[in-house]
């Protein structure tokens, strides 16, 4: 499963291998100084606005990739059963939100606020 790490004053969406193929993608990162916000969400399918391209999806079961919207860009990787963290950035970067699946969610909401507020 995917997961979220701070490194060198950034924070990055670490994708496993079939995460990577999945998502038709690397590893996704966005600076310290870019977040806004940090938080959890309990249902994060009901989070993914817009259009899946590219990715590998199936409602209410996985999203893997981008998903595009008028908002912007958004970067998922939830799972059926699972919290997520949504990291939301500033406008002008790749992407406007992280959604990353997360078993410990509240603990990596903290730890990536600590680090944004350290920054």
């Amino acid at each position: 499963m995917a997961s979220l790490e701070v490194r060198e004053q950034r924070v990055e969406v670490v994708l496993r291998g079939i995460e990577r193929l999945g998502a038709l993608r690397g590893d996704v990162s966005v600076g310290l100084d870019e977040v806004l916000d940090v938080r959890t969400s309990a249902e994060p399918f009901g989070e993914l606005r817009g259009w899946r391209l590219p990715g590998t999806g199936l409602p209410g079961v996985i999203a893997l990739g981008t998903w595009r919207s008028r908002d912007g860009k958004d970067f998922a990787a939830v799972y059926r059963g699972r919290p997520a963290v949504v990291v939301e950035v500033r406008p002008g970067g790749e992407f406007r939100r992280l959604l990353v699946a997360d078993e410990d969610a509240e603990q990596t909401v903290s730890r990536l606020r600590t680090a944004v507020l350290a920054r």
